[in-house]
């Protein structure tokens, strides 16, 4: 059973990426990912509102709601890798922190056009996007 339910921006190209890099490394299935973009989500999860999870990284680790980057580094820690994300969450640095990523979470689509050059998904042009979350992780 997964420690880590985390719900993404299926439809945002930076999102998908780090998503993807979080399922290659997560061997052991200990996050679950969750598209709030998913044709059932809402019926699934019925008290995680779509809109709200859009507007800032939302996830539960062990029945208590995370938001923001608190998500991020229990995520990457999950994986072995929390030391990357261990000084955003440093009481000097996690308010600046946070408010960077205030700033970037409604502009994640712009942003990511600016670095990929696609500001969504393309398969979420024809509502078809989507990681395969039934993939067994690489090794």
């Amino acid at each position: 059973m997964s420690e880590l339910t985390l719900f993404y921006d299926g439809a945002c190209p930076l999102c998908v990426h780090e998503i993807s890099h979080l399922r290659r490394l997560d061997r052991h299935r200990r996050i679950r990912f969750e598209d709030i973009h998913a044709a059932d989500f809402s019926e699934r999860w019925p008290d995680v509102d779509p809109a709200d999870a859009s507007a800032i990284l939302l996830g539960y680790y062990r029945g208590e709601r995370l938001r923001g980057l608190d998500v991020t580094h229990r995520a990457w820690s999950l994986v072995g890798r929390g030391w990357l994300t261990a000084p955003l969450r440093w009481p000097l640095i996690k308010p600046l922190a946070d408010l960077v990523y205030r700033w970037f979470a409604p502009r994640r689509y712009l942003l990511s056009g600016w670095l990929t050059g696609r500001q969504r998904c393309a398969p979420c042009d024809s509502g078809q996007c989507r990681i395969d979350d039934d993939a067994p992780p690489r090794a």
